[in-house]
């Protein structure tokens, strides 16, 4: 019988109650596991150092009715993912999880928004060269462009999902792991507002440990 918590460092944690159509498209694009799909809910943990998502990830499968979606170990750090229709059953994921690593979600590092910039009516040949790496939806010429850069990666998804609640925006591209996370929207400029309000209301409202960004 187990008896001893995980000994890690918990870095963030989020919970989305009802995964967007886009952000569950662009979610599942880059995804190993099981594909999240639009409606569901999601917990993404991530921690340090990467490799006890193994161990984590065992205990939600074990004890709750979620499907894994993510796998991911990186050099310092890991990412995991469950998420499933029934969202009593991902809230209890997350709860076994953080109890887990004997954490509350306010346990991990409070968001460090290292960019956040809006780009207003960019040229064709910027989007161009967006577009040769997005992992979303087309960028056009003349667009509204914001960039977002956060510490922990993690927050980047609560970014992204959010600001599709908020307004009629394309998502571009998303990355969620790592040293830091990124996410770039484009729309008219009063949709891209209106997400980046949204966006730094929700990660404003996220509070944690204080983070020193350059020992992220």
């Amino acid at each position: 019988m187990r008896s001893t918590s995980i000994q890690a460092e918990l870095r963030g944690a989020v919970l989305l109650d009802q995964l967007q159509p886009q952000f569950a498209a662009t979610i599942a694009t880059n995804s190993d596991g099981y594909f999240p799909v639009a409606g569901e809910s999601a917990f993404w943990l991530e921690v340090r150092p990467g490799i006890v998502v193994n161990s984590l990830l065992d205990v939600a499968l074990k004890a709750c009715d979620v499907r894994p979606g993510a796998l991911i170990t990186e050099r310092s750090y890991g990412t995991l993912e469950v998420h499933g229709r029934d969202q009593g059953q991902v809230r209890r994921a997350a709860e076994l999880l953080l109890a887990e690593l004997r954490c509350g979600e306010c346990d991990g590092l409070a968001p460090a928004l290292l960019t956040s910039r809006v780009v207003r009516k960019i040229d064709d040949a910027q989007a161009m060269l967006i577009n040769r790496t997005r992992s979303g939806m087309l960028v056009l010429g003349g667009d509204t462009l914001y960039t977002l850069e956060v510490s922990p990666a993690v927050y980047a998804l609560v970014a992204a999902n959010e600001a599709e609640k908020a307004a009629d925006v394309r998502l571009v591209s998303l990355q969620n792991n790592g040293a830091v996370g990124r996410l770039q929207l484009a729309g008219t400029d009063a949709d891209v507002e209106q997400a980046v309000a949204r966006i730094e209301q929700v990660l404003a409202g996220i509070t944690g440990r204080p983070n020193d960004v350059e020992g992220a």
